[in-house]
């Protein structure tokens, strides 16, 4: 419903305030989101037209919270005092920087050079193509983490080569070397990666006028979220939209920057009145989230840092539990004593697991908690895990099928065309791209054309031949099968004997392709683990296993088409229920910005890991301690931080000292565990938990 006297003081006049730039200073907790949407409607209810109003996030779960709210907020039909020339099923632009960048690039890519449907790279992806570059430049024996090399290409491309790590001439001609074979590696297999789709719109704006102007005309009003979390790309792509129309909205909080590491620059927040001298700030700091002495503690921790906006967060919500402090010997002592604890407040308060959420600054400190919950019996839900569907091997295979189903599908043809290798380079794929561009034609149908293939090598137009020949091949194979039932198949198969031709299922004839081209062989090698090499291969015998689920009486086309439908469905499904069902969380600091959860577990409150300790050499203390003030906000009722003696590492116990960051929280809010197991329990409180653990029983 929409009504802003719900709204407090400083929340109206965030919303209200619609012209000119804006900066509204958003606290932990404080309704930003309510205030950003309804802020749009509230545009929108003024008579801007809403294919005019843009929206910007980070997460594609945020922009979808956003559009649904936003759509509930506005009437039904058209704007109140709206203009009649808008259709009245028209709806706000409300999506991440990079859905935004590929709605532009969708229409515009083509003036530099690629195809409109281009494909975008994940990270293994990228890792990939890293690989390949790493392998033809490094000298023999030389040892270089793909990950790394990734990381600091990416912050060279967004603008980070001004950074102190690329002051070095040799460092800064080595980057842009991988870089330029990077990048014709990914225009070779009309790809871009994430980063690209930023940079390249920006190349669009800075070489065709009209497609900045035409942008720019479109999006009159322009709100950013998260704005703390932006890079120099990202801010340049902001700039350039606002630049004359000046309609900017930018939701934030500096003390919640903690992305440094990914090239976020906390100055576009802190110095935003540089770029937009006349911007109005707001400040919201009532917090709707958690107890006094959870935000007494965060506001006394985040005073440290010097160079932040100052906010004072607050709350209705009363003072609140005290925090509970608990040192234990090691991480697998102190695994078990948060379990026992969550435990002991399910049995004693009934309190679900799905109220807990377990906070920590590395994944690989999941393992001991990981084994302490099984242990335990207790359901957990772990973030951040790589979804089954983005690992490298299960998208070759699907790819794999695209093809055969359909070769002129060029996205899945060039992420296997040299998978595994077979001659056919990126020089090569890239000249092929380029043709096929010119004749507007698939890639596959520029393979097969005589005219094309005869400007090169004869070497290399063998190789092409080659790949075509296999290509029809095995789709005649597929649709010969169509027609062939599984009984009479397995006939032919005992009489010819012909391994080729008896295939009675998807199944058997997947792992049969997988074998004969020698890439199961190629995943094993491709891994300096024996035992990684083996975990690709039986992820792929795993999804081939599930080959004939979706219609197992159908031709294999049939079949085949029915299953990678059944994938796309699958995979939206196990998006829904991700965060479904009563589990304890279990989630990292830098992945939990954005969540709440009713009693919170902060473990391994180290020197060393929080603050890491590269964080004195590297200059990012603040950063660190920023870190530390998300993981307390996320906080509602109660939050326990526990430390360890000792941590174990290459099944090596280490020595571990109290994170100095706990010195900073005020004593009067802290209560040590062995303090408080001293303290007598009253005969009223007693009387309580006996009740309970007896209704538990029962």
């Amino acid at each position: 419903m929409w009504d802003l006297n719900t709204l407090n003081p400083q929340q109206r006049l965030a919303v209200e305030t619609i012209n000119g730039p804006v900066l509204i200073l958003a606290g932990a907790g404080t309704g930003k989101t309510r205030v950003i949407t309804h802020r749009i409607a509230h545009l929108i209810r003024k008579g801007v037209a809403p294919e005019n109003v843009l929206g910007v996030t980070f997460t594609n779960k945020a922009a979808r919270e956003m559009k649904e709210r936003v759509r509930k907020l506005l009437p039904a039909r058209a704007p109140v005092s709206g203009s009649t020339a808008s259709p009245l099923n028209a709806q706000p632009t409300v999506c991440t920087f990079h859905s935004l960048c590929v709605r532009i690039l969708r229409q515009y890519i083509d003036r530099l050079g690629y195809k409109r449907n281009f494909v975008i790279y994940d990270e293994s992806e990228q890792l990939g193509a890293i690989k390949k570059i790493l392998a033809n430049i490094s000298a023999k024996g030389e040892k270089t983490d793909p990950a790394a090399i990734l990381s600091l290409l990416s912050r060279f491309k967004n603008g980070g080569e001004r950074a102190a790590a690329f002051s070095d001439p040799s460092v800064r001609a080595m980057a842009e070397h991988v870089r330029q074979r990077y990048e014709s590696a990914l225009h070779a297999c009309n790809a871009v990666d994430f980063d690209d789709l930023i940079l390249l719109t920006l190349r669009l704006f800075a070489e065709h006028a009209d497609v900045l102007q035409a942008c720019r005309a479109k999006y009159r009003f322009v709100m950013v979220d998260e704005y703390q979390d932006t890079n120099a790309s990202q801010f340049r792509l902001v700039q350039l939209l606002t630049q004359e129309h000046r309609n900017l909205c930018v939701v934030g909080d500096d003390d919640q920057s903690i992305y440094g590491w990914r090239g976020a620059e906390i100055g576009n927040l802190l110095d935003l009145e540089k770029h937009y001298p006349e911007v109005k700030v707001i400040k919201l700091e009532q917090n709707y989230r958690s107890t006094n002495t959870i935000l007494n503690a965060a506001n006394a921790l985040i005073r440290n840092n010097v160079r932040r906006r100052a906010k004072q967060l607050w709350s209705q919500k009363g003072q609140g539990a005290k925090i509970v402090l608990r040192s234990f010997t090691d991480d697998e002592q102190e695994a078990r004593g948060v379990v026992e604890q969550i435990e002991f407040a399910r049995l004693a308060h009934r309190l679900p697991w799905r109220d807990n959420a377990i906070l920590f600054r590395t994944n690989q400190q999941s393992r001991p908690l990981e084994t302490a919950l099984r242990q335990a019996g207790v359901r957990y839900h772990l973030i951040g895990g790589q979804s089954f569907f983005d690992r490298r091997e299960v998208r070759d295979l699907l790819a794999y099928l695209k093809v055969f189903l359909n070769p002129n599908d060029d996205v899945s043809l060039l992420r296997i065309a040299n998978v595994p290798a077979r001659g056919l380079s990126d020089v090569t794929m890239e000249r092929l791209l380029a043709a096929s561009h010119e004749r507007k034609a698939s890639v596959f149908a520029t393979m097969k054309n005589p005219a094309v293939t005869a400007t090169f090598q004869a070497r290399t137009r063998e190789r092409i031949e080659s790949f075509v020949a296999f290509l029809e091949l095995t789709q005649a194979q597929l649709e010969r099968r169509a027609g062939v039932s599984p009984v009479a198949n397995s006939m032919v198969s005992g009489a010819n004997g012909d391994r080729r031709d008896a295939c009675p299922t998807l199944q058997a004839w997947a792992a049969n392709f997988l074998n004969e081209t020698g890439y199961l062989d190629e995943l094993r090698r491709s891994e300096k683990d024996r035992e990684a090499g083996e975990n690709r291969v039986r992820n792929l015998k795993d999804l081939v296993a599930t080959l004939d689920h979706a219609a197992p009486a159908a031709p294999l086309f049939e079949r085949l088409q029915a299953f990678l439908e059944e994938i796309s469905l699958d995979t939206d499904r196990e998006d829904e229920e991700e965060n479904q069902g009563d589990a304890v969380t279990l989630i990292t600091m830098h992945s939990c910005k954005g969540l709440e959860f009713p009693h919170v577990y902060i473990v391994g409150m180290e020197d060393g890991l929080l603050p890491h300790s590269r964080s004195k050499s590297e200059g990012t203390l603040d950063e660190e301690r920023r870190l530390f003030y998300v993981a307390v906000t996320r906080a509602m009722q109660t939050l326990a931080i526990s430390h360890c003696g000792g941590r174990r590492k290459y099944g090596q116990l280490m020595p571990c000292h109290p994170s100095p960051f706990l010195k900073e929280l005020p004593a009067e809010l802290v209560e040590h565990e062995d303090e408080k197991s001293r303290q007598p329990v009253t005969r009223e409180s007693g009387k309580t938990l006996f009740a309970a653990l007896r209704q538990a029983a029962n």
